[in-house]
């Protein structure tokens, strides 16, 4: 199966990531192989290779959580068209050519 792509960061951006805090963690021998042999095929460190992923994974959870509370915020609201706006919507519709 083919991997998906993998997107680094901009350098100005790796650059705050990787001079950062030493951390040490454990993960399984079979993720630590594949990463570390990602991180020789693209040619950055291994935690290069990590920063990266953290720093995405962060990211789509921050919009995740925007996309939460506007889901909340949404759901008060009521989602209705007034009749008079649905009537414009219906003769505006069956006049376009799809």
């Amino acid at each position: 199966s083919a991997c998906p792509p993998v997107r680094l960061l901009a350098p100005a951006v790796t650059s705050e990531l990787y001079s950062g805090m030493k951390t040490a963690i454990s993960i399984p021998d079979d993720l630590f192989e594949s990463a570390d042999a990602l991180a020789q095929r693209l040619g950055v460190s291994r935690s290069q290779l990590y920063a990266t992923a953290l720093a995405e994974y962060l990211a789509k959870h921050q919009a995740r959580k925007v996309t939460d509370r506007l889901n909340a915020l949404y759901v008060a609201e009521p989602s209705h068209l007034d009749p008079a706006v649905r009537k414009l919507q219906r003769r505006s519709l069956s006049r376009d050519q799809w």
